[in-house]
């Protein structure tokens, strides 16, 4: 079956590659009075209304936006507890540490199974509701064998991506060194199965440099994918360290200097040149992206991360909720947007991007369909996976404009209607 929805008055492909052709005569990546086509899970034609071509189903957009679904590509739902009074401890005026984590361990290992799979299927529900189509979400709250292979089962059950973080914090009592090793071997070893990507948070009150590194270079060798937690707590060898193993991403980079920045820029050199986003050779050359998590830099007070410095030095960047018990406990990527615009220095069109495609780079799903079957997300393309937000808004301006507002209107995800 074939679906046409039409009458959409502002389209944001985030597709740069088949633009020029369309003369949206706009933004970039922008297409007015324009139409998609969905055919199963993918897209099979984009256009302008007045050219599009018949299909089995049509769907009236009344005029409303759409987007390309978000893609949050940093999120931690296998949890369960509550951290409510370390948050009131913060809005007193307590520093955010990352000790905090251990709070939420000790509910998590007690919770069974059902419970976890009942919480898991309720936050992913919140996130579809609000336009995500696309979700990564990491282990980290088990710090043992068991609970951290258990956690990648159930979120594997969910989510889109899967990403290791045994490497989140050396449980109470435990050896660092110890643990260390254990990340490294045992655990790794158990989880490995269930996972694509491997994290670790290196910064104060987690991992050294020394002890990320070995965690880093043992999940490479185990086959995984690379993400750095860096830079949150204060200048550090997070920024540095994502980029000597090629990470692909480095996430919250609240505190860089220029080094930082000129390392993650040269990351990207020539990436341009090997196709626009979306083209032929930009997963191959795509260099480590910079992950800014507005809401969490909100909950902990923290300085926001330079996200328009970040752009400006000519780094890739994606946005994403952080959705997390301790700091983030949301995964609205609409007031992610809207904070990335009112107070990060973005452009609304600079902001989507970051939360679509930004996250597919991020994710490495951002061209052509993998080994593994998935298509491309975070972008209106022919051949990608067909996942669209409508807003009950004639453009995504609103998201900033009107923030707070509830403006997801529909949802298509895979090419089922799920809003």
């Amino acid at each position: 079956m074939t679906l046409l929805i039409d009458n959409i008055g502002e389209l944001s492909t985030q597709h740069l590659a088949g633009e020029a052709s369309l003369g949206s005569g706009g933004a970039a990546g922008v297409i007015r009075g324009a139409a998609v086509v969905l055919e199963g899970e993918r897209i099979a034609w984009v256009g302008r209304s007045s050219s599009a071509p018949a299909a089995d189903e049509r769907y009236d957009a009344g005029g409303r936006a759409v987007l390309p679904g978000w893609v949050d590509s940093h999120s931690h739902l296998v949890f369960a507890g509550d951290r409510t009074a370390e948050f009131e401890a913060r809005m007193a005026g307590q520093a955010y540490a990352a000790g905090g984590i251990g709070v939420t361990t000790a509910a998590t290992r007690a919770a069974s199974d059902g419970e976890l799979r009942r919480l898991l299927a309720a936050r992913v529900a919140e996130a579809v509701a609000g336009g995500t189509t696309y979700l990564e979400t990491k282990t980290g709250y088990g710090l043992d064998v068991e609970n951290e292979r258990r956690s990648a089962v159930l979120a594997g059950e969910v989510a889109d991506e899967v990403t290791y973080l045994g490497a989140h914090l050396v449980p109470a009592g435990a050896d660092p060194e110890a643990y260390t090793e254990l990340v490294c071997g045992e655990m790794l070893e158990a989880v490995r199965p269930h996972v694509r990507w491997a994290d670790v948070f290196c910064d104060r009150g987690a991992f050294t440099e020394d002890q990320s590194r070995r965690v880093l270079l043992a999940c490479r060798d185990a086959g995984l994918g690379l993400r750095v937690h860096g830079n949150q707590l204060g200048r550090g060898p997070g920024v540095r360290l994502a980029v000597e193993v090629g990470a692909a991403s480095v996430d919250h980079v609240n505190f860089v200097d220029d080094a930082d920045l000129e390392a993650l820029a040269g990351t990207w050199e020539g990436w341009a040149a090997a196709g626009s986003p979306g083209g032929a050779g930009v997963v191959a050359t795509a260099g480590t992206v910079a992950t800014v998590l507005p809401a969490c830099d909100l909950s902990t007070r923290a300085p926001l991360a330079p996200a328009r410095a970040l752009l400006d030095a000519g780094v890739q960047i994606a946005i994403a909720s952080n959705c997390n018990p301790g700091t983030s406990y949301t995964s609205s990527m609409n007031f992610c947007v809207a904070t990335a615009v009112l107070q990060m220095g973005l452009s609304v069109q600079e902001a989507v991007r970051a939360a679509t495609f930004g996250g597919a780079l991020a994710l490495r799903r951002n061209a052509g369909e993998d080994a593994d079957g998935k298509r491309a997300v975070g972008s209106v393309a022919v051949g990608h996976r067909a996942d669209l937000h409508v807003l009950d808004a004639p453009s995504a301006t609103h998201l900033a404009y009107r923030p707070g507002m509830p403006l997801t209107h529909a949802v298509w995800r895979a090419g089922t209607r799920v809003r």
